[in-house]
């Protein structure tokens, strides 16, 4: 019985990205990719890597998130100026935002139908539409 690597998946990821796969990564990448679709803030990796024992600065987390984003492994939502979720679910979809809670909720793309988008200005496309729904508790 042949038997996997802990980060055999990971590393496969970053060098697909073309991502060196150094330790920071691995480990971050880890997190990020082994526990399923989330939404992550960097201050939250930095808490999660910190409770699993990664030595990592939160420069290096929000260095790497971003590494992360230009390689097409992330999708970076920002809900507010200066306040930003990492996505790991590539698959087109929109959000829900709870306000107050800071909760971000995946909407399936077939769930928001938009009526119609401008053109775009000469020599540019429309590369992907972001709707955020934002919430609030009805109490």
């Amino acid at each position: 019985m042949e038997t996997k690597r802990p980060f055999t998946s990971i590393l496969g990821k970053l060098k697909d990205a073309g991502l060196r796969p150094t330790r920071q990564r691995l480990s971050l990448a880890k997190l990020l990719f082994e526990g399923g679709d989330r939404h992550v803030s960097a201050e939250d990796l930095h808490a999660e890597a910190v409770a699993n024992r990664i030595q990592v600065s939160l420069a290096t987390i929000y260095n790497t998130l971003h590494q992360f984003t230009a390689a097409g492994l992330l999708r970076e939502v920002v809900v507010e100026p200066g306040r930003s979720y990492f996505d790991n679910n590539m698959i087109p979809h929109h959000h829900f935002f709870v306000e107050g809670e800071g909760k971000l909720m995946d909407i399936p793309a077939n769930q928001v139908s938009l009526g119609q988008l401008p053109e775009a200005p000469k020599g540019m496309k429309v590369a992907r539409v972001d709707v955020i729904v934002r919430l609030a508790n009805d109490y």
